[in-house]
């Protein structure tokens, strides 16, 4: 199964290029030739009874037959040592909070009692508060390894670049203006902030290096990690497309659905979410100057949130109807919705490990992984913040059995065991939070060699 998995993508990926090959061949025996010119219906003819690895009058191509038995030999190796790689080296399991009988709930676990009883120095010391009330409230968005993190308050511009590892402020500054959203950009040293007026970013040292005069009065921030693109959302309702590496922008999108403050990504296939107030969500790529998809998600309320988890498979979505809905992108239907009780949700979001966290009120409720595929009775663990709602922000870790929450009071962090990803991938570009300056310059080029085009961007991310 992980040979099937690493040659095709799964067997389910199989199944699909199988059928697509046959319905080639289908669409060849029974296709019109009336409208063809005599090239074409030579070309036709010899397609049909020759093919690959078939000379033009059916006779085999050694030559050829020779060529792909070896490349499939090839690809047969390739993907036996890369099973028997994910067998040595994933060796690392993350476990769920596990009660030894059926009257203990995990949900009424505390952080306080989580700290004191159950975890090890170094990970208790994840579990803090910062009461940052002046210039709350504030939001916290983590680079995709996980080692930082950016702080930055709503109200009077304060922003922060924290080291998650040893706890140490790396820079601080002060905009004087309001600090919407913030994101990390190809690596830890660059970031984004959508300020009142213009989208600016700064370096790691809090220098100002550009500001992007296109994007006024931006909602929401999003970055491309794979395609270095910079996507933009905010009051005029237009969905911006902006390429970092050129610095050069790609393509604008009128939504026509008015002022839109809800934007996430799949991060399967780079597709941008929208979550508008008249309760549906859209689905758009830079190539295309309309949305993909429209879903109608709740019915006369507006979109305060969305996430999409790690598989691109589902969907969570949460309105002011006080309601969190599971949808299934496959088929683009609802499985079933739970009921927050506190006040709606604010913002939503799906560890690496599938752990839905929900923020509602003055509370965070944690959902298992098995929420997402069916409906549970009760959750997995929760945190309550006292005074300190509505929650701003709840933003889980990469690689780290953490989650942050921004709300009115400053900024908490708090341990979710089992929400993180145990297996690091070194390889995987900017995602290893020990390297070195060496390292992330070598890293950077590479990502940019590899860049893909924005025209890649589509629904099934295996379409070429």
């Amino acid at each position: 199964q992980r040979m099937e998995a690493y040659m095709h993508g799964g067997s389910s990926r199989s199944d699909v290029n199988q059928g697509r090959l046959k319905a080639l061949r289908d669409d060849d025996r029974h296709m019109k030739t009336d409208d063809l010119s005599s090239v074409a219906r030579q070309t036709l003819d010899r397609r049909r009874h020759g093919g690959v690895g078939r000379t033009g009058r059916g006779r085999p191509d050694r030559v050829m037959q020779a060529k792909m038995e070896i490349h499939e030999t090839k690809r047969m190796e390739a993907a036996l040592a890369a099973a028997d790689a994910e067998a040595i080296l994933n060796t690392e399991q993350s476990g769920l909070i596990e009660t030894e009988h059926e009257m203990e709930k995990t949900y009424k676990l505390t952080q306080q009692e989580l700290k004191r009883d159950h975890l090890d120095e170094q990970m208790s010391r994840q579990i803090f508060d910062l009461n940052l009330g002046q210039y709350a409230p504030y939001g916290m968005s983590y680079d995709r390894s996980g080692r930082y993190g950016l702080l930055r308050g709503h109200g009077g511009g304060h922003v922060a670049l924290m080291d998650c590892h040893t706890l140490a402020l790396r820079t601080e500054f002060y905009v004087n203006e309001i600090v919407r959203d913030g994101t990390f950009l190809h690596n830890p040293t660059m970031f984004a902030l959508a300020q009142k007026k213009n989208v600016f970013v700064y370096d790691d040292s809090g220098a100002e290096i550009h500001r992007m005069a296109d994007h006024t009065d931006i909602f929401r921030l999003q970055f491309l990690p794979y395609h270095w693109l910079l996507a933009t959302v905010g009051r005029a309702g237009y969905l911006k497309y902006h390429d970092i590496s050129t610095g050069e922008p790609v393509s604008t999108h009128r939504t026509r659905m008015g002022p839109c403050s809800v934007m996430r990504q799949n991060p399967s296939n780079a597709i941008i979410h929208l979550g508008h107030t008249n309760g549906t969500v859209t689905l758009w790529s830079p190539a295309n100057s309309d949305y993909l998809v429209k879903m109608l998600c709740h019915r006369g309320s507006p979109i305060n949130c969305l996430a999409v988890d790690r598989s691109g498979k589902y969907m969570v979505t949460g309105g002011a109807d006080s309601t969190v809905r599971i949808w299934d992108l496959r088929m683009y239907k609802e499985t079933h919705s739970y009921y927050t009780r506190g006040g709606p949700p604010t913002d939503l979001d799906i560890s690496q490990k599938g752990i839905i966290g929900i923020g509602h009120g003055g509370n965070a409720t944690f959902w298992s992984p098995e929420a997402l595929k069916v409906k549970v009775t009760s959750p997995y663990m929760g945190h309550k913040m006292p005074g300190s709602g509505p929650v701003e922000i709840v933003r889980f870790r990469p690689f780290e059995d953490v989650c942050g929450i921004g709300h009115q009071k400053g900024f908490s962090s708090i341990v979710i065991p089992g929400s993180g990803e145990a297996n690091l991938d070194t390889q995987e570009y900017n995602t290893n939070p020990f390297q070195d300056s060496k390292q992330r310059r070598e890293a950077e080029v590479r990502s940019l060699l590899d860049k893909l085009k924005p025209e890649m961007i589509a629904l099934d991310p295996d379409t070429i």
